[in-house]
């Protein structure tokens, strides 16, 4: 199974994927990086690895559909059967989605549906829950939204700092993200609406 990462920054889910599949006998194969920031750390990561990297720039085309139109010829001539996003600071469109539908998964750092955006471990620390955690998820086009694969909380505690609460949730994220592509891998995630049943 070809599966293409879509990441803008660090790559630190980048690496611990790329670690689990080289460890696991899952028959994934990370065949693309996909990336719109030609500053992001996570390239360096992919060639250290021997993936291939589609630097694509918003700037450089004249609409989203023709910056993502030159991405969907390269998934497709790639033969990509999972897209995995990892910190990729970008919405795709619903038109991407839809050719794409229930193949693209994400992680979030809050226990969906709460603290939606780009900010969630902040906004969690900051309103003062006792926990919150990771969400692995099917993509549809809403944000931060579509069927959930799995969910695992993180407990805050009273001595935890915001970089603190943000390594722990790294941790969890770094576990949780393999696993989910493993279970997509083996076949073994049913979709039922906005539900997904794990099958033997």
């Amino acid at each position: 199974m070809n599966i293409a990462i879509f990441a803008s920054g660090r790559g630190s889910n980048f690496s611990a994927i790329a670690r689990a599949v080289k460890k696991g006998s899952w028959g994934v194969k990370i065949s693309l990086l996909v990336c719109d920031n030609p500053r992001a750390l996570v390239i360096k990561k992919a060639q250290a690895n021997k993936v291939k990297a589609l630097i694509a720039l918003r700037e450089d085309f004249k609409s989203r559909d023709d910056f993502e139109r030159v991405i969907i010829q390269r998934l497709k001539a790639d033969k990509i059967n999972l897209i995995v996003l990892a910190g990729f600071m970008r919405m795709l469109s619903p038109g991407f989605v839809k050719k794409f539908r229930n193949r693209i998964i994400n992680i979030h750092p809050a226990l969906l549906p709460a603290f939606k955006g780009s900010t969630a471990i902040k906004d969690a620390f900051n309103y003062g829950v006792k926990f919150t955690g990771v969400t692995v998820h099917f993509v549809d086009e809403l944000m931060d939204h579509g069927a959930i694969i799995l969910q695992e909380p993180v407990s805050i505690e009273k001595k935890d700092t915001l970089a603190g609460l943000e390594n722990k949730i790294h941790r969890l994220e770094h576990r949780l993200y393999p696993e989910a592509i493993k279970l997509f891998a083996q076949g073994r995630l049913k979709i039922i609406g906005r539900s997904v049943t794990l099958t033997p």
